[in-house]
């Protein structure tokens, strides 16, 4: 496998980061530590990444679900371990993120990038895979008898995609909710911006195992103009969402429904 810092995806802003702070020795050194959770302890069954493209502005948009985002980590190790030729997933994050102390800048060093309009449109314009998870916060804040069930959905990436022509890949991750279920959230504290403090089931993720599925790459849009349709870009959003929710159903009939 290549490591990161071979990947043309990289590019070098000067003393080894990018303009974001992504380090690919700090990457390839978390994808070596990851790599025994991914392959053994959640025992990833992943299939379709072949869809992925090669190359230029591309999306991935997944489900969320679980108490931290274990899901995210491991679909972006997925990508990083599988993925051929190597393409590393800029993860965009939620804008608490920036506020964590240490955590935002390992994150950074790691590839991801706070979920601003301006550094998605960076990072598309100069061709780089995205990691976009749209129901945001409300996906680990839902009660563990709506796992699998999309909550809010914003619709951003679709103009990002129709104003950039970037395909979106949908992907569906089945696992993260039975893996560390929400117990109750603590609100009011609101420190570093966080909208409420997880407690979790559990006191470690358990090791249920993750499927995760690619979805065929999707064009939502013909013109750059149509970017600025709110009801064409609502539309786009709406059809990526079915075609998840398809795939999620997939895969959990492969995996024999959701368990009670």
């Amino acid at each position: 496998m290549m490591t990161p810092s071979e990947s043309a995806t990289f590019h070098d802003e000067g003393h080894g980061y990018d303009v974001f702070g992504l380090l690919p020795a700090t990457l390839a050194r978390a994808v070596r530590i990851g790599r025994p959770l991914h392959d053994s302890y959640f025992r990833v069954d992943s299939r379709g990444i072949e869809q992925l493209p090669a190359s230029g502005p591309t999306i991935l948009v997944a489900n969320h679900g679980g108490i931290l985002p274990v899901d995210a980590a491991m679909l972006c190790l997925d990508v990083l371990l599988r993925a051929q030729p190597p393409r590393i997933p800029r993860a965009l994050a939620d804008h608490f993120v920036a506020s964590l102390p240490v955590a935002s800048t390992l994150f950074s060093r790691l590839g991801v990038v706070m979920g601003t309009r301006a550094n998605a449109r960076r990072l598309l314009q100069r061709g780089e895979l995205l990691a976009i998870w749209p129901e945001g916060v409300s996906g680990p804040a839902k009660h563990f008898r709506d796992r699998y069930e999309i909550q809010d959905w914003r619709v951003g990436f679709a103009e990002l995609a129709i104003r950039y022509r970037a395909k979106v890949i949908p992907v569906a991750v089945v696992g993260a909710e039975e893996s560390w279920p929400l117990l109750a959230k603590l609100r009011g504290s609101h420190a570093f911006h966080i909208p409420y403090f997880p407690i979790p089931a559990t006191p470690l993720p358990l090791p249920s195992r993750y499927h995760i599925r690619y979805g065929a790459p999707m064009e939502l849009g013909h013109a750059q103009h149509e970017a600025d349709d709110p009801d064409l870009v609502a539309s786009a959003a709406r059809d990526v969402r079915i075609a998840l929710e398809d795939l999620l159903a997939s895969a959990l009939r492969e995996r024999g429904g959701i368990w009670r």
